[in-house]
């Protein structure tokens, strides 16, 4: 009867363990990504009163089991459900973060500035220093940092992501460097007849940011031969103006006669590149001496050239890097007219200059003369796309920076809005157009997520059953796993369970009562013998 006491007495004490246990599941059944727990019981050891016997064949006598009686249960385990993920709660702001799991279960990494923890809640805000923190302990999130030298993630140890830092506030203006003129030039057009000419504009940014307006004035080409001038016009750089209105052709004049140079003539500023029968464009090799190097047959040696992704010039046949001061890229189009010609049986564009684009010689002749800290670029403008048609007096040719995307340039850009993609990058867009990347969120993959230890706060550590922390984690796309913004993964308790769970666990708990009651009653009666 004692026995029986105290195996009731454990049983009460585990029932209400995993009473404990079913309290706090649902205590915690709106907690955002709460893993909910359950407890698994285990037998205390035995008492054997009889150890087991082996049958004797001889005799015929058979074996006898052990006699034994158990002394009552405890409680075995108390399993975290940590692989489960809880149901998607839509709340539209941009930093509520939910992993969603593929192969692997998937942590959020965090610190306390001295600890590292690891979290499914997804709750977070820029805090006054511009760093990524729980919205429920300010604790910050922690992921990779972008490589200042070629732009790209850097997947090293893991540090706290400061999105709103100080060099992220800009993004870098960039020069215009590509032009396209489109639309029609109608030759009964007054503005194209007059001696001012037809006016055009191209707006455009130089490599710090500021705009300038470069005015074109076209007008029809007169040599005095009429049946050769049909269909022909001239195109001028009329002028250069910054957005203060003053005029940098007119600046630099100024300062060429000021010291008894030349002025900038027209061909000086036009550009033309020298192309062989299939567009590409070509370079006359020259020695040091600015003389062009022969070849086999005595001929100037002319290779193909073209721009690099940083727009360095290179040779295409092996990717040299060509010296612009020794070896001149393009040949100026000096002595001749930059001429505009459209067929004049359909009124299609067929040339400018001789080809589909001309260069506006910015770089050379402008950054340096005028030095007042602008960075030009040359601009490349394509006239391919206009056309000299009927169009009732009225012309609707004009330019504008860029093609198709490319080449437009930027002013310098302010930060405008944060957001983060599938794989866990955050980009910072900005009011130029750009969307550069800042940092990546990294996430934490442990062999055993269910041998974590909850710290409270939605945070977990590691253990010795759990696996190690490498201090650089994963990408979460590596197997097929991601992050959705906007939503929060909710708590995993099923309320029908754990109600369930519940009863059995008040009737086991009321079971294990009555046997104390019953030894009780037996108890009672055993002193009653007394009298």
């Amino acid at each position: 009867m004692m026995r029986s006491l105290y195996s009731a007495v454990s049983g009460l004490k585990t029932h209400q363990t995993r009473m404990d246990v079913i309290g706090n599941n649902i205590a915690n059944v709106n907690t955002e990504a709460f893993k909910s727990s359950r407890v698994t019981f285990t037998e205390i050891m035995y008492q054997t009163t009889s150890s087991a016997s082996g049958g004797n064949a001889a005799t015929g006598v058979g074996g006898i089991n052990a006699k034994q009686i158990g002394l009552g249960v405890s409680t075995g385990a108390t399993t975290i459900s940590i692989t489960t993920a809880g149901a998607a709660e839509t709340t539209g702001n941009p930093f509520d973060l939910k992993l969603t799991d593929s192969e692997s279960t998937n942590f959020f990494i965090v610190s306390d500035g001295t600890n590292t923890f690891f979290t499914r809640s997804g709750s977070y805000y820029v805090d006054g220093n511009g760093f990524l923190c729980m919205t429920s302990t300010g604790y910050t999130l922690m992921g990779w940092q972008v490589d200042p030298q070629t732009g790209e993630i850097k997947k090293d140890t893991v540090t706290p992501l400061q999105v709103m830092s100080a060099a992220n506030q800009t993004s870098a203006p960039e020069a215009t460097t590509l032009g396209a003129v489109s639309g029609i030039l109608d030759k009964n057009d007054a503005n194209v007849t007059s001696d001012d000419g037809y006016a055009m504009t191209l707006n455009f940014y130089d490599d710090l940011g500021y705009s300038y307006t470069a005015k074109f004035a076209v007008r029809p080409l007169s040599t005095g031969n009429e049946s050769n001038d049909k269909g022909k016009y001239t195109v001028e750089l009329a002028s250069l103006m910054d957005s203060n209105g003053k005029d940098y052709l007119e600046a630099y004049n100024a300062t060429a006669q000021a010291a008894g140079g030349t002025t900038l003539t027209y061909d000086q500023m036009v550009r033309q590149y020298v192309r062989d029968a299939e567009g590409n464009i070509l370079a006359t090799l020259r020695d040091e001496n600015g003389d062009p190097i022969p070849d086999a047959d005595g001929n100037p040696t002319q290779v193909v050239v073209e721009q690099n992704a940083v727009g360095n010039w290179v040779r295409r046949d092996n990717g040299e890097a060509l010296d612009p001061d020794l070896v001149p890229l393009i040949d100026d189009a000096n002595g001749l007219s930059c001429i505009l010609e459209f067929n004049t049986d359909n009124g299609e564009f067929v040339s400018v200059g001789g080809n589909d684009s001309i260069v506006l010689n910015f770089e050379q002749l402008l950054s340096d003369a005028v030095n007042e800290g602008s960075n030009f670029k040359d601009i490349e403008v394509d006239f391919s796309a206009c056309l000299n048609l009927n169009n009732g007096g009225t012309s609707t040719m004009g330019a504008l920076k860029g093609i198709d995307g490319d080449g437009a340039g930027k002013k310098l850009g302010a930060l405008t809005g944060l957001s983060v993609d599938t794989s866990g990058k955050i980009f910072g867009s900005y009011d130029n157009g750009n969307t550069v990347v800042l940092c990546q969120i990294a996430v934490a993959q442990f062999s055993n997520a269910s041998g974590l230890e909850k710290v409270g706060d939605n945070c977990y550590q590691t253990t010795l059953n759990s696996g190690d922390f490498d201090g650089i984690g994963v990408e979460i796309i590596a197997d097929g796993s991601s992050i959705s913004t906007g939503e929060l993964e909710m708590s995993n308790v099923d309320l029908s369970a754990q109600f369930t769970d519940m009863i059995i666990t008040q009737r086991g708990f009321q079971a294990n009562s009555r046997v104390i009651t019953t030894s009780d009653t037996l108890l009672e009666e055993l002193i009653n013998l007394k009298r």
